[in-house]
C-alpha cells in the first residue's frame, strides 16, 4: 500500500516553512489575481468593481442589507484593500465608471 506524502514534500518543499505562512493572505493574493484576470478579459467592468467595492464598504459600516458575520476590522481592511485595488485596475485597464 502506498504510503500518503504531502505535496510540498514531494516538490522539496519545506515544511516547516509553509507552516509560517498566512492562509488569509494567500487566499487575499489568489482572489486579487482573480479579479485582475476577469477584468482582463473583460468578464469585469470598471463600474463591476466600483459596485463591489461599494458592497464591501457597506458591510464595512454595518448598513448592508444582507449583514454577514464578519470582524468589523477585518471588514474595514477590507474596504480599503477594495479601494485601492479598484483604483489600480482602473487606471491599469481603464473602462467606464458606474453612472450616478
Amino acid at each position: 500500500m502506498a504510503s500518503v506524502v504531502p505535496i510540498s514534500a514531494q516538490h522539496g518543499g519545506d515544511l516547516a516553512g509553509e507552516a509560517h505562512t498566512d492562509p488569509g493572505e494567500e487566499s487575499l493574493i489568489i482572489l486579487q489575481s482573480l479579479l485582475c484576470v476577469m477584468r482582463e478579459k473583460n468578464l469585469l467592468s470598471r463600474a463591476d468593481l466600483e459596485e463591489l467595492t461599494r458592497k464591501v464598504e457597506r458591510r464595512a459600516r454595518g448598513t448592508s442589507q444582507v449583514p454577514l458575520p464578519c470582524c468589523a476590522e477585518s471588514a474595514r481592511s477590507a474596504s480599503g484593500l477594495m479601494h485601492r485595488l479598484t483604483s489600480y485596475m482602473g487606471q491599469r485597464y481603464g473602462g467606464k465608471h458606474t453612472r450616478n
